[in-house]
């Protein structure tokens, strides 16, 4: 177990040292989406499948040339959406958006900008004339003009989003090789938590909110939730914790709590008794200065995460991401730097992870804004954040941009 407290990036690079992708598995296109794709995405067809019309209108034949305004046809066909393909002959025939160009036929003039000469019985056109000249090609949309066969759709890495499933439904994708979810395992520690909501708290309860903001955003990094349990302070009730998270098959367990230095926090005892392997205990970081990095004797990461809500929160985001990230075989996150909206000061010697909100000032300019509110159990400041503004270690006073 390493004595000393590490800075950030030597503890991150610790934590991807031990990760690696889990490897792929197919599921059906609909199965898949926010899932990351293990293997790139080559079209096997055209998108669109055939030559289509843009516009509701007519089809002409130009022979590369234009038809002039004033040119009068006979309509001699029609070709509706969903129709077959059809031979075109002389004349123009009527066309609805989306429908097949008829073999023959290479623009298409719009309804607006003809003039109906003659109808049948049923009143549809019989015989029309331009009242503006056509150009070759005018609003059609070619075979393979969006997708051509055999090209590269989506690398591997991509997540499937409600886009791509648009795109990969069109070309007739049924299924897609997806990098496994790691499965994680939760578990709150502490006498003092109590996870009824309509239960009365007795003296010195909180309620525990560690446990469902932890199941609830780890979806958003492609994790899937095993077991969650609250867990009394106690060695034993921990270890037998453990042991359930690791016969679930857990990939990583994370844990909140007891992983101080105070009489109750039992976790790096417990860890021993268990067999895990310690990396790292301790960050030069503000929240989460207590953080516990081990592998279990299962294979599985095990994250030790400070009691307090934003110290968990913190670790979840720069810490457990990162392991979620590489495990699916996604490449580190690269922060956007942006400028301080107004002056902020910090003790140098910890990085600072600050509650922030991120906005747009008048002249356009993306600037931060550290919020009030930094202590660790302060929740409310999350709810106007949309960032976290990271200050380095060795910052002290830090002017406005």
């Amino acid at each position: 177990m390493a004595a000393r407290m590490l800075g950030f990036d030597e503890a991150l690079g610790l934590i991807r040292a031990e990760c690696a992708p889990l490897g792929a598995e197919r599921v059906a296109l609909a199965d898949a989406v926010r899932r990351i794709l293990a293997e790139p995405i080559v079209s096997a067809v055209d998108l669109p499948p055939f030559d289509n019309t843009a516009m509701d209108g007519f089809a002409l034949r130009c022979d590369g040339a234009s038809l002039p305004a004033g040119s009068e046809f006979a309509v001699t066909g029609l070709s509706a959406a969903g129709d077959a393909v059809a031979r075109a002959g002389e004349g123009a025939w009527r066309i609805m958006t989306g429908a097949p160009i008829p073999a023959g036929c290479d623009s298409v003039v719009p309804v607006e900008q003809v003039e109906v000469l003659a109808q049948d019985a049923e009143g549809a056109p019989r015989r029309i004339r331009l009242s503006a000249d056509v150009p070759p090609d005018q609003h059609i949309r070619r075979a393979g003009e969006d997708v051509a066969r055999g090209a590269r759709v989506l690398e591997a890495g991509s997540q499937v989003n409600p886009e791509a499933l648009a795109l990969l439904t069109a070309l007739g994708i049924e299924a897609v090789a997806v990098q496994r979810r790691p499965s994680v395992a939760v578990l709150c520690t502490g006498r003092e938590l109590v996870d009824d909501p309509a239960a009365p708290l007795g003296e010195g309860q909180i309620r525990n909110s560690n446990g469902p903001f932890l199941a609830a955003a780890l979806p958003a990094h492609g994790a899937e939730p095993s077991v969650r349990e609250t867990v009394p302070d106690t060695v034993e009730a921990f270890l037998a914790a453990l042991q359930r998270a690791a016969d679930a098959g857990s990939d990583i367990v994370l844990s909140t709590g007891a992983v101080s230095m105070g009489e109750f926090d039992f976790v790096p005892e417990a860890l021993a008794r268990f067999g895990a392997t310690v990396i790292f205990h301790k960050v030069r970081m503000r929240p989460g200065k207590p953080l516990l990095f081990a592998r279990l004797p299962s294979g599985a990461l095990f994250f030790g995460l400070p009691g307090n809500p934003v110290s968990a929160a913190v670790g979840l985001r720069f810490f457990v991401a990162a392991a979620l990230r590489a495990m699916q075989g996604l490449a580190p996150e690269a922060p956007l730097r942006v400028p301080l909206r107004a002056g902020w000061s910090k003790k140098p010697g910890l990085r600072l992870f600050a509650k922030a909100r991120v906005a747009i000032d008048a002249g356009g300019q993306a600037t931060v804004e550290v919020l009030q509110g930094q202590e660790s159990f302060r929740l409310a400041p999350l709810l106007l954040a949309n960032a976290w503004a990271v200050l380095a270690e060795d910052a002290a006073a830090l002017g406005a941009g």
